[in-house]
């Protein structure tokens, strides 16, 4: 059952980076970097079981706990960009001025 866990992390991972390099959307990027995130928390939880310890499960709550703050200050950008009227792509997105 494990090695099941670890190639479906794997895929997940292998999806969120083909998202992050090929989509332009800031959306789009961000879902990819969570679905990789938790790629990695499913890895994590995967050998918590396997070798009978809570130490994943603590470091998945934390990558959870980053995650959600990368998504606040994200969508804090991408709303802010989105009021002044500029496109949203992450080409043109490489400084804050109207």
């Amino acid at each position: 059952m494990f090695p099941y866990i670890l190639l479906t992390a794997g895929f997940l991972f292998a999806v969120g980076v083909l998202g992050v390099l090929i989509r332009r959307n800031p959306l789009v990027v961000f879902m990819s970097i969570e679905l990789m995130l938790n790629a990695v928390n499913l890895v994590l939880v995967g050998y918590s079981s396997y070798l009978n310890s809570e130490e994943g499960q603590i470091f998945a709550f934390m990558v959870i706990v980053v995650a959600a703050a990368e998504v606040v200050v994200g969508l804090g950008l991408l709303t802010r960009v989105f009021r002044i009227g500029r496109e949203l792509d992450v080409d043109d997105l490489d400084e804050m001025q109207q």
